[in-house]
């Protein structure tokens, strides 16, 4: 089980608060497929994902990345169970869709990429980073349980 201090738990929630998942959904979803192009594979019904403009005006990609955004919220509210929160998910991506567990990472780090640019330095400060890695950690852990 994961411990978090009051102020990570504050910078979480603060953050999460000022994330608009219709826009830094897509954004982090679309910098995944074109940053690590090797996760395309798992979006072929996706259409056509051929270069990054390709992507970036995909619309099955930018709902995707909503849904995924959208699903951090889940963990928001389960911040001290948030293994069991996504204990379902994390059989789905390990036994059906037979994700890489390696791409939970890469997508935090999109989505840190995009938080950090969003907010600048203002709001997302050096503890609020280290909040929000350590959180998006813990969820690219639970989503990896399955596979251990």
């Amino acid at each position: 089980m994961v411990e978090w201090t009051d102020a990570e738990r504050s910078a979480i929630t603060g953050l999460w608060g000022k994330i608009h998942v219709d826009e830094m959904g897509p954004q982090a979803f679309s910098r995944l497929l074109i940053v690590a192009p090797w996760t395309q594979r798992h979006f072929a019904s996706f259409g056509n994902l051929s270069s990054p403009a390709a992507i970036m005006g995909n619309p099955k990609v930018a709902n995707h990345g909503r849904t995924v955004m959208g699903g951090l919220d889940r963990a928001v509210k389960n911040l001290d169970n948030i293994k069991a929160a996504y204990a379902q998910l994390s059989v789905l991506h390990s036994e059906k869709l037979h994700v890489d567990p390696d791409n939970f990472r890469l997508l935090s780090d999109c989505i840190t990429v995009c938080a950090a640019m969003k907010f600048g330095p203002s709001v997302f400060t050096a503890d609020v980073q280290e909040a929000w890695q350590k959180f998006l950690c813990v969820v690219a852990s639970a989503l990896s349980r399955q596979y251990h």
